[in-house]
């Protein structure tokens, strides 16, 4: 029986038009050379600040000062924030009705996510997410260390009193998704192919099923993750 449904955010249960990847590179670019898409792209499912400092290493070819890292953040976070006033996010088709089934069904359903609070607040605000809609979002920002590592799952469960982990399901549209739900020891762990993550890079990756949306989710969990 599954307890708790873990989800990623952007690309995963909401289209946010690639914004995220988009001001990455921008605001690391403002402060140099620019990254290529596939540096960005290496980070994707990460914490955003961690990805930051990172880019900006991978440019200066070193470590950038902390104060270097706070700048090109709250420039990332700012670029963000405009980009989804220009063009809003929105669910996925079938994603709301989905959440609504897998909690009509007693499966707590939790957000997990690379942005900190700042971020994920507005943007859940702008999608009228709220309690109503999710029983628990947990930030990058919440924890000591965001994806690969399994924090967040660990967090999400605390916050919605599920105690097995071997009763939760994580998905997500990322390779560091899977990972998390790996490492994490999650009983089914599903990639799903709304991001820019395609089949077959996301099959590399241990996995136990591979969806086309979250809104197969309440299928699978009602046949047991046949």
């Amino acid at each position: 029986m599954i307890e708790l449904v873990a989800l990623d955010i952007g690309g995963t249960v909401v289209q946010e038009h690639g914004a995220v990847y988009e001001a990455l590179g921008a605001a690391v670019g403002a402060n140099g050379r620019r990254p290529s898409a596939d540096d960005v792209r290496l980070w994707m499912g990460a914490g955003k600040r961690e990805a930051v400092r990172e880019l900006l290493s991978l440019a200066a070819s070193g470590a950038p000062p902390a104060e270097t890292v706070d700048r090109v953040y709250d420039d990332f976070q700012e670029r963000l924030l405009d980009a989804y006033r220009r063009r809003p996010p929105t669910p996925f088709e079938g994603v709301p009705d989905a959440l609504a089934a897998l909690r009509a069904e007693g499966v707590k359903v939790a957000l997990t996510t690379g942005f900190e609070r700042a971020v994920a607040d507005p943007l859940l605000t702008s999608v009228g997410w709220d309690d109503a809609v999710v029983d628990a979002v947990v930030c990058s920002d919440e924890v000591a260390r965001g994806r690969p590592a399994p924090y967040m799952i660990f967090r999400a469960m605390e916050a919605t009193g599920i105690m097995d982990v071997d009763r939760a399901l994580v998905a997500g549209d990322t390779v560091r998704d899977l990972e998390a739900g790996v490492g994490a020891g999650a009983r089914a762990v599903v990639g799903v192919l709304t991001g820019s993550t395609d089949a077959t890079t996301l099959g590399r990756v241990r996995h136990t099923h591979i969806l086309a949306s979250v809104a197969e989710l309440p299928a699978l969990v009602g046949e047991g993750l046949a």
